[in-house]
């Protein structure tokens, strides 16, 4: 099996990127990220503080989060409940961000993750697939790109929803979400040493998406 890590910072287009790639190479696409957040809402869902990190752990075992395609889309279910939408929103983004600190939830997740990539050639994307859950993949991809230009895509990104967005908040979380991630003690965020970090501010998402799928045959043949 091929196993293909993509890591970066929130924003980055890590999801929309990976999927197209995806899409494009045959291969199943795994969102790290939705399993995180699905953790994040569970514990605001049941109102348990992120802080709280005994509770957090006490509600692991109840979760049961799976990754479904319907139709050739990703869906997270938890404890059977589609919940692919609810967890984009703002305030799970950055609870998860705290969840994902927390090594309690990291270990109990990490098995989970790396079931996907021993079935199928998986394109993962997160924050240490690289690092820590695929260490040994293919290939290796470190994406990033200015805040300021990560947030511009995400306000747009939510105005198509219909949804409000606040360029500046959501410009103050990214940042914040950026020193929490890089920080955190347990595998932090950082390019693998071996990764091709491919900066995606002054590229159109084609551009990219070329960029990546070429990075990917190149290296796997």
């Amino acid at each position: 099996m091929i196993a293909v890590a993509i890591d970066g910072p929130a924003g980055a287009g890590k999801s929309t990127i990976a999927k197209k790639a995806s899409e494009e190479l045959g291969y199943i696409y795994v969102d790290t990220g939705a399993i995180y957040r699905s953790v994040a809402l569970a514990c605001i869902e049941k109102g348990i503080s992120i802080e709280d990190k005994e509770s957090v752990e006490k509600l692991l075992p109840t979760l049961d989060i799976r990754i479904i395609f319907f139709n050739g889309e990703q869906h997270i279910l938890l404890n059977d409940k589609d919940v692919s939408e609810k967890i984009r929103e703002e305030n799970v983004s950055m609870a998860a961000s705290s969840v994902s600190a927390i090594p309690e939830v990291r270990n109990y997740l990490l098995d989970l993750q790396r079931d996907f990539a021993k079935r199928d050639n998986v394109i993962m994307d997160g924050r240490d697939i690289g690092t820590v859950v695929l260490p040994n993949a293919q290939v290796k991809i470190f994406l990033t790109a200015s805040p300021e230009v990560r947030a511009r895509r995400r306000v747009l990104q939510l105005e198509e929803k219909g949804m409000e967005a606040d360029f500046d908040k959501i410009l103050f979380d990214i940042v914040q979400r950026d020193y929490n991630d890089s920080n955190r003690k347990t595998a932090p965020l950082k390019p693998a040493e071996n990764a091709v970090v491919v900066d995606t501010t002054e590229l159109g998402l084609d551009e990219v998406i070329e960029k990546i799928v070429g990075i990917i045959k190149e290296q796997t043949t």
